[in-house]
């Protein structure tokens, strides 16, 4: 298997546009690149999707385990795939000072992909050989491979770096020096890009960043990095495990039945033997989703079918499902206002108690609106939750979550754990206390609050969920799909 980490030693090195320029030119060349991304972000995959055509993979320890990134990471591989992954912040930057948790080292090193480091050097030029010998030295488990310089002001300013990384490290390969080009940069939105569905990339800025690959980059001996995966421990499971269970959902106060979700035992390879089918939004104004929790969910038995609120003007037919994901609701919102079949259709759903699942901009569709803020026109959304949001000049939250489930949900049982990431520049007003909370919140240790709002069988957070990182999520959600027409 070959493949790389792409790192850095800092964020705003170059990191995503010297990916994106890698995988352009493998692809062109008839590559099948299998691209990943570190950490949480949905973004950079978004663009990975634009220049390959495969969707990209988020690689996250903290959020889902090292197993279950290391198992996901060779569940995409075979022998004809060159991996690119795509790092997060600094290299040895995480969840913390102490250890690799979170940190792009950490999946270097669950993944055995060698590390690419591209080095900003701008203003360097023996000073790069020994910002490089003190990432190549710093941790045993991390194999830096080589480097790549970046923002090179001129041929002899590359001499320079050449010599100085060939004098002091000769061990470290240099695969190329990519010259400073303004043209070459990304628009950038709060933390991170604009996505790929408002900035899409046209062809020629894709040729472009493959022709600049092709012309300072050594392809040959990138793609000939080889990845030295441990595999996996087994887990092997029974075709059935025990008799199944029941969850009793008549403790939710907005509950009209009272009814028993039946959760199938667990069954090896997934399919119940049912069609179940769940209606996923994915558009411009929704598409943050981590490609594992469509794969999670179709391995727990369910057909997705994709829809948009911005431009459908109904649910798909024969749904038992929603699935709202995050994005940029409030870019849309006259759009999303204007929809009103949309709304009036999920409306209908909740209130005949379908499940639907929602987190982050989900979220906000489910509420009654935005107010009118700075640079933000107010509208009026579905309506679920009675609730209005308003967009803030700066962030609200960011960062990883776990959540313990204090009720039994759609997605899960009492007691039941989960984690995530929390990243929104929106409020929401006061939530009525009749709304039940569903979740407690938690940060390093630390209690953030209750939140995981629940009307009848409608589940809505600003955290955006990691199914991966409790794998009966999908089962109980899709359980939930399958009891849906039962119960009415």
């Amino acid at each position: 298997m070959n493949g790389f980490l792409i790192s850095a030693p800092q964020s705003s090195s170059g990191k995503t546009t010297v990916s994106l320029a890698i995988m352009a030119a493998l692809a062109r060349r008839g590559a099948t690149v299998a691209p990943f991304k570190c950490g949480p972000d949905f973004i950079d995959p978004g663009y990975h999707r634009a220049v390959t055509g495969r969707p990209s993979i988020n690689l996250d320890d903290w959020m889902c385990g090292e197993e279950f990134v290391r198992q996901t990471f060779l569940s995409y591989q075979n022998d004809r795939t060159i991996a690119v992954i795509e790092g997060v912040m600094g290299l040895f930057d995480g969840f913390g000072a102490s250890s690799r948790i979170g940190s792009s080292a950490q999946i270097a090193a669950i993944t055995g992909a060698p590390v690419v480091l591209v080095v900003n050097a701008r203003g360097m030029a023996a000073s790069a050989a020994a910002l490089v010998t003190g990432f190549a030295g710093f941790d045993p488990e991390v194999r830096l491979a080589g480097v790549i310089f970046n923002n090179v002001g001129s041929d002899r300013h590359a001499a320079l770096l050449m010599e100085a990384l060939t004098t002091h490290c000769p061990e470290i390969i240099c695969f190329g020096c990519i010259p400073r080009d303004e043209s070459m940069v990304i628009p950038s939105r709060h933390l991170g890009l604009v996505t790929a569905e408002d900035n899409p990339l046209s062809d020629d800025f894709i040729d472009k960043l493959a022709d600049m690959a092709e012309r300072c980059l050594d392809l040959d001996r990138l793609s000939g990095l080889s990845v030295k995966v441990k595999e996996p421990h087994p887990h092997p499971s029974p075709p059935l495990e025990g008799e199944g269970t029941f969850l009793n959902l008549s403790n939710s106060a907005r509950t009209n039945e009272n009814f028993e979700l039946f959760v199938p035992p667990r069954r090896l390879g997934g399919g119940w033997g049912e069609r179940i089918c769940i209606a996923v939004a994915r558009d411009p104004a929704f598409c943050f989703m981590y490609e594992d929790n469509l794969r999670l969910l179709r391995e727990a038995g369910a057909e997705l079918a994709f829809f948009s609120p911005l431009s459908d003007a109904s649910l798909p037919a024969g749904i038992h499902g929603i699935y709202l994901p995050g994005g940029y609701p409030e870019l849309y919102a006259a759009r999303l206002d204007e929809n009103r079949n949309m709304k009036k259709a999920i409306r209908a759903a909740v209130a005949g108690d379908m499940p639907v699942y929602a987190e982050c901009g989900g979220f906000v569709y489910l509420t009654e609106g935005l107010d009118a803020s700075e640079n933000q026109a107010a509208a009026d959304f579905v309506g679920v939750f009675p609730v209005r949001c308003r967009m803030l000049p700066r962030r609200k939250a960011l960062g990883y979550r776990q959540i313990d489930l204090t009720e039994c949900v759609i997605i899960g049982t009492e007691g039941a754990m989960a984690r995530g990431h929390e990243f929104h520049y929106s409020e929401i007003g006061t939530m009525p206390e009749e709304v039940e909370r569903c979740y407690r919140v938690s940060r390093q240790g630390e209690t953030l609050g209750t939140e995981g709002f629940r009307v009848r069988n409608c589940l809505a957070s600003y955290i955006h969920l990691h199914f991966g990182s409790n794998r009966e999520i999908a089962g109980t959600f899709v359980a939930a799909c399958r009891e849906y027409p039962r119960s009415k």
